[in-house]
């Protein structure tokens, strides 16, 4: 099985939810809004969070009437995405397992993935992403996807961010690689008076090449967008992905 070229765990684990819970909480209610909206979301579709995280998308289309199963890979995401699932009365279904090889069939109306999380294998781990949840899908059915934008990151891909939180800091720095098309991470967590670093990558791609290769997997339209919900340009910080069987 092809494996990340990173130690998972030690990138998106208990410092990552201490450091980024908040910053990520700030946005999800616009961002679920936004799913809701470009994939047409409905009350009682079948949905699946592929890569849920600590549920904050999951729970919130649960919260609007969809039967949600969110399948992520890091334990103590599903630990608090439950937690959170429980004190809230929802009744979603969360799955530890690998994105890349899911086990359903023809199950789900609707498929999220967001916030980058199909970009962190290699070519071949993220081509089995794709025709994993086309296979889990309905016909007809839709996958959106969210990831960084090519040009916009390409324009501002060598620097460096800090999150500060009461002394404690998390310091990203960033590279473009063009022979593999990866933004190159190295990201040191201060953090107690201890010192870790965790680097990673991403796998970005431009809007014709991920729609040829979800074309590939099965799928038959697809469009793309900004953050904002409007058709892709270069402007755009984010790129979304939607693809209808």
């Amino acid at each position: 099985m092809s494996e990340p070229e990173f130690d998972v765990d030690g990138v998106f684990g208990d410092d990552y939810l201490y450091f980024f819970l908040e910053r990520v909480e700030e946005r999800s209610a616009a961002d679920v809004d936004l799913v809701w909206r470009l994939l047409e979301l409905e009350p009682g579709m079948e949905v699946l969070d592929l890569a849920c995280g600590h549920g904050r998308i999951a729970n919130r289309l649960a919260a609007r009437g969809c039967r949600v199963t969110g399948l992520d890979y890091t334990r103590v995401f599903l630990e608090r995405a439950r937690a959170d699932a429980a004190e809230q009365d929802l009744p979603v279904e969360y799955v530890h397992g690998d994105m890349r090889s899911l086990p359903w069939t023809g199950r789900f109306d609707r498929i999220v993935c967001w916030l980058n999380s199909f970009c962190l294998f290699d070519d071949e781990g993220i081509r089995r992403v794709l025709a994993s949840a086309a296979a889990a899908l309905r016909p007809g059915g839709r996958l959106g996807m969210e990831t960084a934008n090519y040009p916009f990151l390409a324009r501002n891909s060598q620097r460096a961010d800090v999150v500060d939180r009461d002394g404690d800091m998390v310091v990203d720095r960033q590279r473009l690689d063009p022979l593999t098309n990866r933004s190159v991470i190295d990201r040191t967590f201060v953090r107690g008076g201890r010192t870790r670093r965790s680097p990673f990558f991403i796998r970005l791609f431009t809007f014709p090449e991920l729609r040829d290769w979800l074309r590939g997997v099965g799928f038959g339209t697809v469009h793309g967008y900004g953050e904002d919900g409007a058709p892709l340009t270069a402007e755009h910080r984010r790129m979304i992905t939607l693809a209808t069987l």
